[in-house]
Protein backbone atom coordinates (compact mmCIF):
# COMPACT_ATOMS: atom_id res chain seq x y z
CA UNK A 1 0.00 0.00 0.00
CA UNK A 2 0.99 3.77 -0.67
CA UNK A 3 1.96 5.87 2.51
CA UNK A 4 1.78 9.69 1.93
CA UNK A 5 4.68 11.79 3.64
CA UNK A 6 2.80 14.36 4.67
CA UNK A 7 5.12 17.16 6.20
CA UNK A 8 5.13 18.12 9.94
CA UNK A 9 2.36 20.59 11.16
CA UNK A 10 3.87 23.34 10.05
CA UNK A 11 5.10 22.78 6.69
CA UNK A 12 2.20 21.30 5.13
CA UNK A 13 3.66 22.62 1.43
CA UNK A 14 6.68 21.05 1.75
CA UNK A 15 5.31 18.03 2.20
CA UNK A 16 2.96 18.41 -0.15
CA UNK A 17 6.18 17.77 -2.89
CA UNK A 18 7.40 14.28 -1.49
CA UNK A 19 6.91 11.24 -3.14
CA UNK A 20 5.25 8.39 -1.43
CA UNK A 21 6.72 5.30 -0.61
CA UNK A 22 5.00 1.63 -1.15
CA UNK A 23 4.76 -0.61 1.73
CA UNK A 24 2.31 -3.69 2.61
CA UNK A 25 1.41 -2.44 6.22
CA UNK A 26 -0.86 0.05 7.96
CA UNK A 27 0.32 1.19 11.02
CA UNK A 28 -2.19 2.25 13.75
CA UNK A 29 -2.19 4.59 16.30
CA UNK A 30 -3.64 4.30 19.10
CA UNK A 31 -4.49 5.23 22.96
CA UNK A 32 -4.99 3.10 26.03
CA UNK A 33 -8.72 4.27 26.17
CA UNK A 34 -9.19 3.26 22.78
CA UNK A 35 -11.14 0.32 23.78
CA UNK A 36 -12.17 -1.17 20.37
CA UNK A 37 -8.69 -0.58 19.10
CA UNK A 38 -7.09 -2.51 22.25
CA UNK A 39 -9.67 -5.07 21.84
CA UNK A 40 -8.76 -5.76 17.91
CA UNK A 41 -5.03 -5.53 18.62
CA UNK A 42 -5.26 -8.52 21.35
CA UNK A 43 -7.48 -10.74 19.21
CA UNK A 44 -6.21 -10.69 16.02
CA UNK A 45 -9.06 -9.95 14.22
CA UNK A 46 -8.07 -7.12 11.88
CA UNK A 47 -4.86 -8.84 10.70
CA UNK A 48 -6.41 -12.11 9.84
CA UNK A 49 -8.89 -9.59 8.22
CA UNK A 50 -6.75 -7.85 5.84
CA UNK A 51 -4.38 -10.60 4.91
CA UNK A 52 -6.30 -11.81 1.48
CA UNK A 53 -5.22 -7.83 0.73
CA UNK A 54 -1.32 -9.04 1.68
CA UNK A 55 -1.31 -6.33 4.57
CA UNK A 56 0.31 -6.30 8.09
CA UNK A 57 -0.45 -4.27 10.76
CA UNK A 58 1.87 -2.36 13.46
CA UNK A 59 0.38 -1.01 16.30
CA UNK A 60 1.61 2.33 18.15
CA UNK A 61 0.66 3.79 21.58
CA UNK A 62 0.28 6.98 21.98
CA UNK A 63 -0.25 9.15 25.45
CA UNK A 64 -2.98 11.72 24.24
CA UNK A 65 -4.85 12.31 21.16
CA UNK A 66 -2.87 15.57 19.82
CA UNK A 67 0.50 13.50 19.31
CA UNK A 68 -1.28 10.77 17.94
CA UNK A 69 -3.01 13.07 15.00
CA UNK A 70 0.82 14.99 14.42
CA UNK A 71 1.93 11.26 13.90
CA UNK A 72 -0.68 10.73 10.98
CA UNK A 73 0.12 14.07 9.80
CA UNK A 74 3.38 13.82 9.30
CA UNK A 75 3.19 10.46 7.78
CA UNK A 76 4.73 8.26 10.98
CA UNK A 77 1.48 6.41 11.07
CA UNK A 78 -1.37 5.73 8.81
CA UNK A 79 -4.87 5.63 11.06
CA UNK A 80 -5.73 6.57 14.15
CA UNK A 81 -8.04 5.02 16.78
CA UNK A 82 -9.62 7.30 18.05
CA UNK A 83 -9.44 10.29 19.41
CA UNK A 84 -11.87 13.03 21.47
CA UNK A 85 -13.78 15.40 19.31
CA UNK A 86 -11.80 18.29 19.95
CA UNK A 87 -8.68 16.82 18.49
CA UNK A 88 -9.50 16.74 15.15
CA UNK A 89 -9.92 20.95 15.47
CA UNK A 90 -6.70 21.19 16.64
CA UNK A 91 -5.21 19.28 13.98
CA UNK A 92 -7.32 20.97 11.16
CA UNK A 93 -6.57 24.43 12.97
CA UNK A 94 -2.73 23.72 12.66
CA UNK A 95 -3.22 22.95 8.54
CA UNK A 96 -3.11 19.06 8.40
CA UNK A 97 -4.75 17.23 5.90
CA UNK A 98 -6.94 15.12 7.80
CA UNK A 99 -9.90 12.43 7.06
CA UNK A 100 -13.06 11.76 9.27
CA UNK A 101 -13.32 7.42 8.81
CA UNK A 102 -15.66 6.75 11.50
CA UNK A 103 -17.53 8.55 14.60
CA UNK A 104 -18.46 6.27 17.67
CA UNK A 105 -21.62 7.81 18.63
CA UNK A 106 -21.99 10.68 21.71
CA UNK A 107 -21.29 9.54 25.23
CA UNK A 108 -21.57 12.45 27.47
CA UNK A 109 -21.44 10.92 30.61
CA UNK A 110 -18.01 9.13 29.83
CA UNK A 111 -15.77 12.14 30.55
CA UNK A 112 -16.49 14.63 33.92
CA UNK A 113 -14.72 16.85 36.36
CA UNK A 114 -13.25 15.10 39.43
CA UNK A 115 -12.74 16.67 42.76
CA UNK A 116 -12.28 14.92 45.89
CA UNK A 117 -14.73 13.60 48.48
CA UNK A 118 -14.21 16.04 51.35
CA UNK A 119 -13.74 19.33 48.51
CA UNK A 120 -15.14 22.08 49.25
CA UNK A 121 -16.16 22.59 45.66
CA UNK A 122 -20.25 21.84 45.49
CA UNK A 123 -20.54 23.75 42.58
CA UNK A 124 -19.28 24.69 38.78
CA UNK A 125 -18.51 28.61 40.01
CA UNK A 126 -16.65 27.15 42.94
CA UNK A 127 -13.96 26.21 40.09
CA UNK A 128 -12.82 30.01 40.46
CA UNK A 129 -9.14 30.32 41.28
CA UNK A 130 -8.70 26.75 41.59
CA UNK A 131 -6.22 24.67 40.07
CA UNK A 132 -7.38 22.18 37.57
CA UNK A 133 -6.02 18.97 35.55
CA UNK A 134 -6.52 18.83 32.00
CA UNK A 135 -5.03 16.82 28.54
CA UNK A 136 -4.39 20.03 26.29
CA UNK A 137 -6.64 19.61 23.31
CA UNK A 138 -8.45 16.09 24.78
CA UNK A 139 -12.22 16.23 24.74
CA UNK A 140 -11.69 16.75 28.54
CA UNK A 141 -10.50 19.88 27.55
CA UNK A 142 -14.05 21.16 26.15
CA UNK A 143 -15.92 20.08 28.89
CA UNK A 144 -14.01 22.11 31.24
CA UNK A 145 -14.41 25.11 28.70
CA UNK A 146 -18.09 24.41 28.81
CA UNK A 147 -18.50 23.74 32.75
CA UNK A 148 -16.56 27.11 33.61
CA UNK A 149 -18.69 29.24 30.45
CA UNK A 150 -21.92 27.72 32.27
CA UNK A 151 -20.75 28.97 35.27
CA UNK A 152 -20.34 32.56 34.22
CA UNK A 153 -16.36 32.46 34.30
CA UNK A 154 -14.02 32.31 32.12
CA UNK A 155 -11.16 30.45 31.32
CA UNK A 156 -9.17 32.60 32.92
CA UNK A 157 -10.62 32.36 36.06
CA UNK A 158 -9.28 28.88 36.83
CA UNK A 159 -5.97 27.63 36.52
CA UNK A 160 -5.41 24.68 34.02
CA UNK A 161 -2.32 22.47 34.37
CA UNK A 162 -1.92 20.78 31.16
CA UNK A 163 -1.30 16.93 32.34
CA UNK A 164 -1.57 13.29 30.60
CA UNK A 165 -4.03 11.45 32.16
CA UNK A 166 -1.21 9.71 34.16
CA UNK A 167 0.03 12.62 35.23
CA UNK A 168 -3.24 13.91 35.97
CA UNK A 169 -4.40 11.24 38.35
CA UNK A 170 -1.17 11.47 40.34
CA UNK A 171 -1.64 15.34 40.69
CA UNK A 172 -5.26 14.60 41.73
CA UNK A 173 -4.84 11.65 44.84
CA UNK A 174 -1.64 14.00 45.52
CA UNK A 175 -3.72 16.46 45.69
CA UNK A 176 -1.69 19.06 44.17
CA UNK A 177 -4.77 20.04 42.52
CA UNK A 178 -8.35 21.33 42.99
CA UNK A 179 -10.02 18.86 40.41
CA UNK A 180 -9.09 16.77 37.62
CA UNK A 181 -11.19 16.31 34.18
CA UNK A 182 -10.76 13.01 32.78
CA UNK A 183 -12.48 10.59 30.47
CA UNK A 184 -13.44 6.77 30.70
CA UNK A 185 -11.35 4.45 31.53
CA UNK A 186 -9.29 6.61 33.95
CA UNK A 187 -12.17 8.99 34.92
CA UNK A 188 -14.38 5.46 36.95
CA UNK A 189 -11.16 4.14 38.11
CA UNK A 190 -10.03 7.15 39.79
CA UNK A 191 -14.18 8.04 41.18
CA UNK A 192 -14.06 4.05 42.47
CA UNK A 193 -10.25 4.32 43.69
CA UNK A 194 -9.43 7.57 45.20
CA UNK A 195 -12.81 8.55 46.45
CA UNK A 196 -13.15 10.99 43.69
CA UNK A 197 -16.65 12.95 43.17
CA UNK A 198 -18.34 13.92 40.01
CA UNK A 199 -18.65 17.40 39.93
CA UNK A 200 -20.48 17.70 36.03
CA UNK A 201 -19.93 15.32 33.41
CA UNK A 202 -21.20 15.94 29.41
CA UNK A 203 -24.53 15.67 30.09
CA UNK A 204 -27.62 18.43 29.81
CA UNK A 205 -26.14 19.77 26.77
CA UNK A 206 -22.88 20.42 28.12
CA UNK A 207 -20.73 18.14 25.92
CA UNK A 208 -21.85 15.70 23.72
CA UNK A 209 -18.39 13.65 23.76
CA UNK A 210 -17.77 11.48 20.53
CA UNK A 211 -14.79 9.79 19.53
CA UNK A 212 -13.49 9.94 16.01
CA UNK A 213 -11.10 7.40 14.05
CA UNK A 214 -9.00 9.13 11.06
CA UNK A 215 -6.64 9.21 8.21
CA UNK A 216 -4.60 11.45 6.25
CA UNK A 217 -6.61 12.47 3.47
CA UNK A 218 -4.50 11.16 1.05
CA UNK A 219 -4.60 7.49 3.02
CA UNK A 220 -8.18 7.64 2.26
CA UNK A 221 -8.10 8.46 -1.03
CA UNK A 222 -5.97 5.76 -1.59
CA UNK A 223 -6.94 2.56 0.43
CA UNK A 224 -10.97 2.67 0.85
CA UNK A 225 -10.56 -1.01 0.55
CA UNK A 226 -8.58 -1.03 3.81
CA UNK A 227 -10.41 1.40 5.83
CA UNK A 228 -13.65 -0.53 4.46
CA UNK A 229 -12.41 -3.65 6.49
CA UNK A 230 -11.10 -1.60 9.73
CA UNK A 231 -14.50 -0.10 9.81
CA UNK A 232 -16.61 -2.87 9.62
CA UNK A 233 -14.40 -4.86 12.26
CA UNK A 234 -14.60 -1.71 14.45
CA UNK A 235 -18.61 -1.61 14.30
CA UNK A 236 -18.54 -5.11 15.12
CA UNK A 237 -16.74 -4.98 17.81
CA UNK A 238 -18.39 -2.06 19.20
CA UNK A 239 -21.63 -4.29 19.68
CA UNK A 240 -19.45 -7.04 21.07
CA UNK A 241 -18.99 -4.86 23.93
CA UNK A 242 -22.44 -3.91 24.53
CA UNK A 243 -23.99 -7.09 24.42
CA UNK A 244 -21.24 -8.89 26.46
CA UNK A 245 -20.51 -6.41 28.89
CA UNK A 246 -18.49 -8.67 31.47
CA UNK A 247 -16.77 -10.51 28.77
CA UNK A 248 -15.00 -7.01 27.35
CA UNK A 249 -14.25 -6.25 30.77
CA UNK A 250 -12.87 -9.44 31.54
CA UNK A 251 -10.80 -8.86 28.42
CA UNK A 252 -9.70 -5.15 29.19
CA UNK A 253 -8.62 -5.54 32.42
CA UNK A 254 -6.25 -7.74 31.59
CA UNK A 255 -4.83 -4.69 28.83
CA UNK A 256 -5.63 -2.07 31.13
CA UNK A 257 -4.17 -3.54 34.76
CA UNK A 258 -8.12 -2.09 35.90
CA UNK A 259 -10.25 -4.36 37.87
CA UNK A 260 -13.09 -6.02 35.74
CA UNK A 261 -16.12 -4.30 37.73
CA UNK A 262 -14.90 -0.86 37.17
CA UNK A 263 -13.82 -1.25 33.30
CA UNK A 264 -17.45 -2.55 33.00
CA UNK A 265 -18.89 0.27 34.87
CA UNK A 266 -16.61 2.75 32.39
CA UNK A 267 -17.84 1.24 29.72
CA UNK A 268 -21.94 1.40 30.37
CA UNK A 269 -20.74 5.13 29.83
CA UNK A 270 -19.54 4.62 26.13
CA UNK A 271 -22.28 4.28 23.21
CA UNK A 272 -19.43 2.39 21.06
CA UNK A 273 -21.88 2.24 18.39
CA UNK A 274 -19.74 3.02 15.18
CA UNK A 275 -21.00 4.81 12.28
CA UNK A 276 -20.11 6.96 9.10
CA UNK A 277 -19.52 10.77 10.02
CA UNK A 278 -21.61 13.02 8.48
CA UNK A 279 -21.49 16.72 7.81
CA UNK A 280 -24.28 17.40 9.60
CA UNK A 281 -22.91 14.70 13.01
CA UNK A 282 -20.44 17.25 13.30
CA UNK A 283 -22.62 20.16 13.74
CA UNK A 284 -20.70 20.11 17.60
CA UNK A 285 -17.62 20.54 16.10
CA UNK A 286 -18.19 23.94 14.97
CA UNK A 287 -18.85 24.93 18.60
CA UNK A 288 -15.50 23.55 20.02
CA UNK A 289 -13.61 25.10 17.42
CA UNK A 290 -15.31 28.63 18.27
CA UNK A 291 -15.45 28.01 21.81
CA UNK A 292 -11.00 27.19 21.50
CA UNK A 293 -11.00 29.93 19.12
CA UNK A 294 -12.43 32.81 21.55
CA UNK A 295 -10.18 31.31 24.30
CA UNK A 296 -6.78 31.86 21.94
CA UNK A 297 -6.34 28.19 22.18
CA UNK A 298 -6.57 27.77 18.25
CA UNK A 299 -4.77 31.03 16.23
CA UNK A 300 -7.35 31.36 13.91
CA UNK A 301 -11.37 30.63 12.93
CA UNK A 302 -11.91 26.74 11.99
CA UNK A 303 -14.68 26.04 9.15
CA UNK A 304 -14.77 22.50 10.94
CA UNK A 305 -17.24 21.36 7.77
CA UNK A 306 -14.26 21.83 5.16
CA UNK A 307 -13.18 18.51 5.82
CA UNK A 308 -12.32 15.26 4.21
CA UNK A 309 -15.45 12.90 5.18
CA UNK A 310 -14.44 9.32 4.18
CA UNK A 311 -17.82 6.91 3.49
CA UNK A 312 -17.74 3.35 3.74
CA UNK A 313 -19.13 1.57 0.23
CA UNK A 314 -22.43 0.83 0.60
CA UNK A 315 -23.45 3.40 3.05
Amino acid sequence: MRRLAVGALGLLATAALAQPAVSDEIRIGYQKSSTLTAILKANGELEKALAPLGISVSWHEFTSGLPLLEAVNVGSIDFGADVADTVPIFAQAAGAKMAYVAEEAASPSAQAILVPQSSPIKTLADLRGKRVAVTKGAGSHFLLLAAVAKAGLSFKDITPAYLTPADGRAAFVSNNVDAWVAWDPFLTSASRQSGGRVLADGSNGLASYKRYYLSSAAFADRHGDVLNIIFGKLAETGRWVKAHPKDAATLLAGLWGIDAPTVEEANSHRSYQVGSVTVSGLSEQQRIADAFFAEGLIPAKVDTTAVKIWTPKGS
